[in-house]
């Protein structure tokens, strides 16, 4: 089966994506996901820190320069948050996109930021 093909069959008749809706069933996963990773950026932030690397997110960096690790704490609880809030404006089938969203770009930091501290270690 082409990559079209498999585009066009994972179109519903109205026209939304039904392949999304698969991932529903594990949005408490992603949920747990993107949390645990939130905690763990900010963990390794700190750490990176502390071996003379420096934050880049003009929004992060604030938040550390204002309350230190515990703004960063606060600034990931704010967006769990939002989010939060955000999530039931969505229709059922899509509210997965939503701790998805949190979770790709936390994963993200995560691999980045281990990636520094690893350099500067070794």
């Amino acid at each position: 089966m082409s990559l079209q093909d498999q585009l066009t069959s994972a179109v519903d008749a109205d026209g939304s994506l039904h392949s999304v809706a698969k991932f529903g069933q594990f949005e408490r996963e992603l949920w747990f996901v993107a949390i645990a990773a939130m905690l763990v950026d900010v963990t390794l932030t700190v750490h990176g820190l502390q071996l003379g690397l420096r934050e880049l997110n003009p929004v992060a960096r604030s938040a550390l320069d204002t309350a230190g690790a515990v703004g960063l704490y606060g600034l990931k609880a704010a967006a769990v948050g939002v989010a939060l809030c955000c999530r039931p404006l969505l229709p059922a089938r899509y509210q997965v996109i939503i701790p998805l969203a949190l979770a790709l770009p936390s994963v993200v930091a995560v691999g980045i930021n281990a990636t520094l501290i690893s350099w500067v270690l070794l």
